[in-house]
């Protein structure tokens, strides 16, 4: 049983965005317009407007209700969409005002994360966000809820249909969190293993469009869908990236974040979120030829915060450097502002300087000295030889292989815990 309607694609919708007290971007009316159209809506109509403050029953005023009823009738639209949060109440007012469809911006988003969600996990954590914004506002075209079930033989105190609605929502989240939890342990236990076997983790954070996707595969040979539109990766989704001086790295992509991002969803992707927050350094990739990448920033730094990732090392990832005409380069950071890589991930360009850069950075857990490795622990010695590690080598008057080496520290102490051995030992 669906609890919630999912709209159809395509519907005829007039958009509604209105200022308050402050000066609105054409980003911002840009922004709103890729949501609609990643929602599968087509538009047929824009409304704009400024209020000092939102009006308490109808959000916009009475004369603004009236030219997008006027204007929706004409195109013959069946759908509005606010770029605002709008209140049960309000929303309930406009439906009967306009005689049509509302939907707001945390109901447009919820409607694209659920097009876009394609592992269990990811349906599970968009159908919870949905069931708990439904929860607020099961008035929509209900006009049942608020009759009392009954009839000859049936009546009395019994459960409203708005209780009995309720209660079945209430019961479905309990479900839905409980099967999170499953998953959720899955993944913990995955990081365990990745922590045990000391290899470090790199979690591409950004704003929705700015090419993490693209980056990701650019860098990880992978064929994560990449495409020119909003919240085009909804599941997260790890590989092992190589980097210079025998090291790895485990590379996540992660959700893109927007301005006004829903609190239902930041809560209902907290286990996905939390490949962010267990990282040990976040990429921030940024559209360094967008206008407003100063907010983008500013509202990915917010989300990373909400999550409790702020403390977190980061470097940012200038990307689409060839929209601008740039070379591929670093700027150091300062403690004040973070360390800056300028690349292509479209064009491929400034790769090779990211990965040194990760090489180095990670370098600093670099063993690089000797090791005196038993005939008995021949597979050891086999392995440093694979991974290129070994400089030098020789053999003891015990009959040990002396081998000067220069590896990962991280490797070098999963190997070690594999031959149960210690550094000590050797």
């Amino acid at each position: 049983m669906e609890l919630f309607e999912r709209p159809g694609g395509g519907e005829r919708a007039v958009l509604v965005q209105i200022s308050f007290n402050a000066a609105k971007s054409p980003q911002d009316e840009k922004e709103f317009v890729e949501l609609a159209y990643s929602a599968g809506a087509q538009l047929v109509g824009f409304v704009a407007g400024s209020r000092q403050s939102p009006d308490p029953r109808y959000f916009i005023g009475e004369g603004k209700a009236e030219e997008i009823r006027l204007l929706l009738n004409a195109k013959d639209a069946n759908l509005a969409i606010f770029d605002h949060s709008l209140s049960p109440a309000q929303e309930r007012n406009l439906e009967k005002r306009l005689q049509c469809r509302v939907l707001d911006r945390t109901g447009l988003i919820l409607d694209i994360f659920a097009q876009r969600a394609r592992s269990h996990e990811g349906k599970l954590q968009v159908e919870l966000a949905q069931l708990k914004h439904l929860s607020t506002r099961l008035v929509r075209g209900w006009t049942h809820l608020e009759r009392q079930k009954g009839g000859i033989g049936l009546r009395g105190p019994g459960e409203t249909q708005l209780e009995t609605d309720r209660r079945l929502i209430g019961e479905r989240i309990k479900q839905i969190n409980k099967r999170l939890e499953k998953v959720q342990n899955q993944r913990e236990q995955g990081r365990q293993a990745r922590k045990k076997a000391e290899i470090p983790t790199v979690s591409l954070v950004g704003y929705t469009n700015a090419g993490k996707s693209t980056l990701f595969n650019a860098l990880t040979e992978a064929e994560v869908y990449a495409a020119d539109q909003l919240f085009a990766t909804l599941d997260p989704t790890l590989r092992k990236v190589q980097l210079p001086n025998q090291q790895e790295t485990i590379l996540a992509d992660t959700v893109g974040f927007i301005r006004h991002l829903p609190h239902d969803l930041v809560a209902a992707f907290r286990s996905t979120l939390q490949e962010t927050i267990d990282a040990d350094l976040l990429l921030h990739v940024i559209d360094s030829h967008d206008e407003q990448l100063e907010l983008y920033r500013e509202q990915v730094n917010k989300v990373i915060a909400e999550i409790g990732a702020e403390n977190v090392p980061q470097i940012e990832v200038m990307n689409k450097i060839d929209l601008g005409g740039q070379t591929p380069h670093v700027e150091e950071g300062n403690g004040i502002t973070p360390t800056r890589i300028y690349v292509s991930a479209q064009k491929q360009s400034g790769l090779d300087i990211l990965l040194e850069y990760l090489g180095n950075y990670f370098a600093g857990q670099m063993f690089r000295g000797e090791l005196n490795i038993p005939p008995l622990h021949a597979r050891l010695r086999a392995r440093l030889y694979a991974d290129k590690a070994i400089q030098q080598e020789s053999i003891t008057d015990e009959g040990n292989f002396r081998l000067k080496v220069a590896i990962d520290q991280r490797r070098l102490n999963q190997y070690l815990h594999e031959e149960g051995l210690l550094l000590t030992d050797l």
